[in-house]
């Protein structure tokens, strides 16, 4: 899993079919507890706000957090973080 923080959101007017209806994010990964210079597009699937760090999920995992097989998504944001510890 990796951790991020929500940037901003991603608009598609034009996507697949299976798709629609589903909320992106981009988000600023996090690592060693900085944010660095990486981005992801994820698939919302809590309700996450832009600057809420987040925990992403990633490959097969994504599409079963999802519970569809059918969407093509590599990421997908399962949780907001209350807090990090050290």
């Amino acid at each position: 899993m990796i951790i991020g923080r929500v940037y901003g959101s991603v608009v598609s007017t034009h996507k697949l079919e299976t798709l629609v209806g589903y909320k992106f994010m981009l988000v600023q990964c996090i690592e060693q507890g900085r944010l660095v210079d990486k981005f992801l597009v994820a698939i919302d699937g809590v309700g996450a706000g832009i600057g809420e760090d987040v925990i992403i999920t990633q490959g097969s995992s994504a599409r079963k957090a999802l519970k569809n097989d059918d969407v093509p998504a590599d990421c997908v944001i399962v949780g907001i973080l209350d807090e990090k510890q050290a």
